[in-house]
């Protein structure tokens, strides 16, 4: 299953989908009902998965916002995390592999640059949260400095890329 979130970007969340959340199936709204479905539609997609292979371009050294918007329908108490002893957070989400792939123009891996990374960070911290912390990171990055250095950029990642399939084989 793929989906698209730059083609199909989910709504941002809006009040009908906090309280639709927390108030009893039976008692929602309908737009509390249409919100509260499209997030159990995001979760139920992540819950078939076994792999799941997560891109994000970086936007203002940060995720997109129809990521974050997806992450906010997914992070959901009861569903996707909940809290054990002393109220320690606990991710739901389970035996699960992410390929999370980043791409950014600059050089943020290393160097002057990789106190700016907010996007790999953010997005290890909230997969991690609901569960997803086998992660294996897939960097496309210094792109924007000609073309030669893209081409080489491109060639680093199919390596990466390569190199994963074979240890995933």
């Amino acid at each position: 299953m793929t989906r698209d979130l730059a083609i199909n970007p989910p709504p941002h969340i809006t009040q009908a989908y906090i309280l639709g959340r927390v108030t009893p199936p039976e008692a929602r709204t309908p737009e509390q009902v249409k919100a509260v479905a499209l997030a159990q539609q995001l979760v139920d997609e992540v819950k078939a998965a076994d792999v799941i292979v997560l891109g994000s371009g970086m936007i203002n050294f940060g995720p997109s916002s129809q990521l974050k918007a997806w992450f906010d329908h997914i992070t959901w108490p009861g569903v996707t995390f909940g809290y054990g002893e002393a109220g320690k957070p606990q991710g739901l989400l389970t035996g699960k592999k992410v390929y999370l792939v980043t791409a950014a123009g600059g050089v943020f891996s290393e160097g002057d640059w990789a106190p700016f990374d907010f996007q790999t960070g953010n997005l290890r911290h909230l997969l991690g949260f609901i569960g997803l912390t086998d992660i294996e990171i897939i960097r496309v990055e210094g792109t924007v400095f000609g073309p030669e250095a893209a081409k080489a950029a491109i060639a680093a990642t199919e390596a990466q890329v390569r190199s994963v399939l074979e240890k995933a084989a």
